[in-house]
């Protein structure tokens, strides 16, 4: 497809698929609220007050933001509130654009998310190829599920939950636009059958779907091995390119299309149902998988480079990515759809193959289509522009530090405990950077993310939860404080995590700041100057997301993150829903004191713990 101008209605490509279960609930969904503007601005004063260093400081914001309750909050509310009257969803095309498809730098670390699998059930072949080929079947079977309507909706205690984004999961494409912002493409009317494998940067079209109905796992097997026999050296590794700024892969994507038969790959590869990455690396251990997910390895012979980003498509929504040792994950495209339907996605697909009564279909074909080889014509442009991509991937992993942790008890400690595992692991986070700044004798430069979601809405998908309060800096402070008695530690703990959870379903109500405010900008009409509030220090440090973090869960990975959000920041994913431990995956700029944030988390962890277990009269924390 051309790249030349983003057609006006590229939302609507994807169809909807009707069937009896799968989007049976979308039409009762309510529509994201547009909150009341006094409370938004009360809520916003007291997300200020901990990130103002002053007083004065402080009282200067509160007068903008009084100001802006005068005029022109109300005009902008009412044109917010109009906007939400005439649409389906008011916030939709502005967080589409400013959050993702008109950011320009590399999607690869700075955005993209992964998951990394836990290992292959033992009762089936070890191999890389037998994993591969398990799931390419049933991620078929989960798209045959979609495709019908037919696939469980998610749902929560509260009700269903919105399942639009799912339309963008299979046969989807981003594609980098030419005039700086750009949009998805999906063939999903279209009914492909096949999927794009690559090993050592070529890419391969193989026909999943023989005369309608899916390969069992021994064709996919035949078929997969027939593409490594017939890959033994490294390609050109075009997809490295889609790695690159996006400005820079969309005039390289011109260069690509402009070529007839470069064109024909490029559809089968927008096309494809999904991407099949094989790689030719064996990482070992948890940060060398997630890493290896994250952004493919690094390996430098002589004067050549070998990269993972080689044999990536990054603009394609979901790659199963398959290493030589049988380790796997999962790498996402977040402009249209956000992690939690991939990790509907995962569970769905592992729990299948786990099963030994899972379908693996039966008897095998003669005369199925030999997969077939898509190499690109590489010119002396295309050539110079695979160079340049590489040398920019080099540099960007390269700047990239990670560490994870994992503590010493998990969920079940915590619900003992009678506190949220949620808020906890948000306060070790608080407790083990404000050590971190005061051993650097540094001030807090933002404010801290954490990623809530609106999906009980119609085309909902996330508001930030202002984590920083007043309360969690009492608590904070507390901790360090050698006046400060356990029981005092203790009760400012609790006031700290019951206004986290406060803030939590004010945010999944749609009651959350930022959104709101956002749109308000977004209206402030031309001619009209932008309010002075906007431009405040204070109200602009409390979204500089220094702390961005976001938890998922998955009984069947461990390796999960992305990489942070501003230079000077960190990455915090983390996982709360194991009994005996917390993960947190910690990435940042290797300026960044990676290794010491890793060592705070580990040491507010157990503070936390202590303080908890002493104050039951409990005799665990001597046992950790």
């Amino acid at each position: 497809m051309s790249n030349t101008a983003r057609p006006a209605l590229w939302k609507d490509a994807a169809p909807l698929p009707v069937g009896p279960t799968t989007f049976a609930k979308q039409d009762s969904l309510p529509r994201l609220p547009v909150p009341e503007l006094a409370d938004t601005l009360t809520r916003l004063k007291a997300s200020l007050k901990p990130l103002s260093r002053t007083d004065s400081e402080y009282a200067e914001v509160v007068r903008k933001i009084d100001e802006f309750s005068r005029s022109p909050g109300p005009t902008l509310q009412e044109r917010l509130v109009k906007r939400r009257e005439e649409t389906r969803h008011w916030l939709e095309e502005w967080w589409d654009n400013l959050g993702y498809l008109q950011y320009r730098d590399s999607v690869a670390v700075n955005v993209s998310y992964y998951y990394g699998f836990d290992e292959h059930p033992a009762h089936l072949p070890q191999d890389a190829i037998s994993r591969a080929a398990a799931l390419i079947r049933a991620a078929g079977q989960y798209r045959e599920q979609l495709r019908s309507g037919t696939l469980p909706p998610e749902s929560t205690k509260a009700g269903p939950i919105c399942m639009d984004t799912y339309r963008w999961m299979f046969d989807c494409s981003r594609i980098p636009g030419l005039e700086g912002a750009d949009w998805s493409i999906s063939h999903a009317h279209q009914n492909p059958g096949h999927i794009v494998v690559l090993r050592k940067g070529r890419v391969w079209r193989l026909d999943v779907w023989h005369e309608g109905k899916l390969l069992s796992v021994a064709d996919l097997e035949r078929q997969l091995r027939f593409i490594c026999d017939n890959t033994s050296n490294d390609y050109p590794g075009v997809g490295v390119l889609t790695a690159s700024n996006r400005d820079v892969w969309a005039k390289d994507y011109a260069e690509l299309i402009s070529d007839a038969h470069n064109a024909t790959i490029l559809d089968a590869i927008q096309s494809a149902a999904f991407a099949v990455c094989l790689d030719a690396e064996q990482p070992e251990g948890l940060i060398e998988h997630s890493r290896s997910l994250w952004h493919g390895s690094v390996a430098k012979s002589g004067a050549k480079t070998r990269l993972g980003l080689h044999n990536r498509w990054v603009d394609k929504p979901v790659q199963f990515i398959v290493f030589d040792n049988g380790k796997a994950g999962i790498m996402g495209e977040h402009s249209v759809m956000d992690g939690t339907p991939t990790v509907n996605l995962c569970d769905v697909v592992l729990d299948k193959i786990a099963d030994p009564k899972w379908d693996q279909g039966q008897g095998t074909h003669d005369r199925l289509k030999t997969p077939e080889a898509l190499d690109f014509n590489v010119s002396e442009k295309t050539q110079q522009a695979i160079e340049a991509a590489e040398k920019a991937a080099v540099e960007l992993i390269e700047s990239q530090a990670m560490g994870i942790v994992q503590t010493k008890y998990g969920k079940a400690a915590i619900k003992n405990f009678g506190v949220s595992p949620d808020s906890w692991a948000q306060m070790i986070v608080q407790l083990a950077y404000a050590r971190l700044l005061k051993a650097k004798g540094e001030q807090r430069e933002g404010g801290t993310y954490e990623a809530a979601s609106t999906r009980k809405f119609f085309k909902g998908r996330t508001e930030a939860i202002r984590v920083v309060t007043t309360e969690s800096d009492a608590w904070v402070r507390s901790m360090d404080d050698a006046d400060a008695s356990l029981e005092e530690r203790k009760r400012l703990f609790g006031l700290a995590t019951k206004k986290h959870v406060s803030l939590a379903k004010a945010a999944g109500d749609g009651q959350g700041v930022d959104r709101h405010l956002l749109g308000l900008g977004q209206t402030v009409q031309e001619g009209e100057s932008m309010p002075d509030m906007y431009a405040d220090p204070v109200f602009k440090r409390a979204k500089n997301w220094v702390l961005s973090t976001s938890a998922v869960f998955s009984k069947h990975f461990r390796p999960y993150g992305w990489g942070e959000v501003v230079s000077n920041g960190f990455g915090v994913a983390y996982m709360t829903g194991f009994d005996d431990y917390l993960q947190y995956t910690i990435t940042s700029r290797t300026e960044m004191p990676n290794d010491a944030f890793c060592k705070e988390i580990e040491r507010a962890a157990q503070d936390l713990f202590d303080l908890h277990a002493h104050s039951a009269g409990s005799q665990s924390a001597a046992k950790l």
